[in-house]
């Protein structure tokens, strides 16, 4: 019986020779020195032999385990060699779009959450379009049209998306032997939409007239409070909206993101304000039932869409261009933004600041050396953020602590 060890001593002679295991499975060592596992069966009165693979990192124990479902194939009276040649040909029968964005979704090996959301614009942008057209059909005109449509009515970034997602399934089909060109070669994606640098913060008074329009829009009144949710926690858009009620700790007021929902693969612990509980209480007043902190509209088992915080900001922009209020367009990640550069500016501590926004990329030296977590701080600042926002929203002004014994400036100011 073959071991890792032995395999690992099989050297190449010149020419490819076997080297027994067991059960009908041998190793072939090529003239290069590959070395692939084989299974040799009889079935139906005819001899077979089925591929297992090569070795690798795997080792011989990944061999066996195919080994063990080949072997019960062929008891069952069927041929493992042609089941995998069938496999081989499924991508071929595939004829129209919807069925080769099937194939190359299934192959593309994304994470859960990209999957998610591409089939999410699959379903609802791409294949009302070009679901029947076969592949040949499809021109870079087309393609153009379709993400003009989309950028119409609003969504630039999904436009841009479309385009990206049509690219790569005609690269799939392509790679597998498909003779078409890729209409998206000659739809740049600056044809589509370019984005404004990211450096857009809003103003007090900005947040004021946010927060007005907030509740003028038609929209759920648990979306108006996980708008201000991003603005009191300084969170991204996905930790909020994929939040669950196992992470709120209201008797501590602390909220800890475990590390597999952040950004950078780093626990967060996340100090609530006052506000910030008074909203997670109305919040569990209304979702019942639900794991989640914004469950979906009709399904309790989910999470709502990355989409709807987005949707919300359009429409208070709008609403505040058509009164002539001064409010330029912003993002939800604008409010993280905000909240950065208002806190940088009233003075209070750069750390602070990096830490409650989970800042943690590890590249510079001050990233290495500075793991203090600065509890204390970032409660306080906070709260001294949440009554700053209050007081905004009221037409007023707030003069924040910035918690005098280890503050950094010499003096505070009001801010208005």
């Amino acid at each position: 019986m073959l071991t890792d060890t032995a395999l690992r001593k099989l050297k190449p002679n010149g020419a490819t020779y076997k080297v027994a295991d067991r059960d009908g499975m041998y190793v072939t060592v090529s003239k290069t020195g590959t070395i692939t596992f084989r299974y040799d069966y009889r079935l139906n009165g005819r001899r077979e032999t089925l591929t297992l693979g090569r070795y690798g990192p795997g080792g011989i124990s990944l061999a066996r385990e195919r080994l063990l479902d080949a072997r019960k194939a062929v008891a069952d009276g069927h041929s493992p060699a042609q089941e995998k040649q069938r496999e081989k040909r499924r991508l071929f029968r595939a004829r129209n779009f919807a069925e080769f964005t099937e194939v190359w979704m299934d192959a593309s090996g994304m994470a859960d959450s990209t999957k998610s959301m591409r089939k999410h614009i699959i379903d609802r942008d791409i294949l009302p379009v070009f679901k029947n057209r076969l592949l040949a059909e499809i021109t870079p005109d087309d393609l153009r049209a379709l993400c003009m449509k989309v950028k119409k009515r609003g969504a630039p970034a999904t436009a841009i998306h479309v385009r990206d997602i049509v690219k790569q399934v005609y690269a799939h089909a392509i790679m597998h032997g498909e003779k078409v060109d890729n209409p998206a070669d000659e739809v740049m994606p600056s044809s589509i939409a370019t984005f404004a640098p990211k450096d857009r913060a809003l103003s007090p008074s900005e947040i004021r007239l946010m927060v007005h329009e907030m509740d003028t829009i038609p929209t759920s009144p648990t979306i108006r409070l996980g708008l201000r949710m991003i603005l009191l926690t300084l969170v991204r858009k996905a930790e909020l909206l994929k939040a669950t009620w196992d992470e709120v700790d209201f008797a501590t007021g602390v909220w800890s993101i475990p590390k597999e929902r952040m950004k950078r693969r780093f626990p967060h612990d996340v100090y609530l304000s006052r506000q910030a509980l008074d909203i997670l209480v109305a919040l569990k007043t209304c979702v019942g039932g639900s794991k989640y902190l914004f469950p979906a509209r009709y399904d309790g088992n989910q999470c709502r869409s990355m989409g709807t915080l987005n949707r919300v900001t359009l429409k208070i922009s709008e609403r505040a261009r058509e009164k002539g209020l001064p409010l330029e367009p912003f993002t939800v990640h604008d409010l993280r933004r905000t909240g950065s550069t208002l806190l940088n500016e009233v003075g209070f501590n750069r750390d602070w600041i990096e830490k409650a926004l989970a800042h943690e990329d590890g590249r510079s030296s001050r990233a290495v050396y500075n793991k203090v977590e600065y509890a204390k701080q970032r409660r306080h600042m906070l709260q001294e953020w949440a009554n700053m926002i209050d007081a905004w929203a009221e037409g007023g002004s707030y003069i924040p602590s910035l918690m005098p014994e280890i503050m950094s400036v010499p003096a505070l100011k009001a801010w208005v």
